[in-house]
């Protein structure tokens, strides 16, 4: 059993608090016609390919670049994996490698309506991303020290992600 090990700002015992929030930027993406790979042994395999996007924050606004996409995985409980990888270009050139993983579970019936094009509001289902960065840009070497966390929106050719990093 491994024991328990705490830093001297931890030193009462009492449970940190949570961490607070900041809004970093908004993904907006349309992406190709799925590569459905079938049933693969892991789960139900699609790739979603971007073809358009845009990204707006305070700091940070640019395009998402042709060609990332995002590699789902439908496991058998009908929860999808997200493993999404993008490339970012902003207004001054900048490059951005954008990592994200996530899941996104929703009801039969909410996947079904998604599916003939209703818009159904992020509420009624769960889009949550994991996000990491990488850049070689100094202007944003910040990017490569923090992780976010997204809320996502299924759109009817794509989505938008709503990235909050945590402080």
């Amino acid at each position: 059993m491994r024991e328990k090990v705490m830093s001297p700002s931890c030193g009462s015992g009492a449970e940190p608090s949570p961490p607070g929030m900041d809004f970093l930027l908004r993904f907006e993406a349309t992406f190709a016609p799925p590569q459905d790979l079938g049933e693969t042994p892991a789960g139900g395999r699609r790739i979603l390919v971007v073809e358009t996007g845009r990204f707006e924050g305070p700091r940070l606004r640019g395009a998402v670049r042709a060609g990332g996409g995002d590699w789902v995985l439908m496991r058998r409980d009908g929860v999808a994996e997200l493993d999404i990888r993008l490339t970012l270009e902003t207004e001054d050139k900048a490059l951005i490698y954008a990592i994200g993983i996530g899941v996104f579970d929703m009801s039969p019936e909410i996947r079904q309506r998604l599916s003939k094009g209703e818009k159904i509001d992020r509420d009624r289902y769960y889009f949550r991303t994991a996000w990491t960065f990488e850049t070689g840009a100094s202007q944003h070497e910040s990017l490569n020290r923090l992780i976010a966390l997204g809320v996502g929106e299924r759109t009817l050719a794509g989505m938008i992600t709503y990235v909050f990093a945590i402080q």
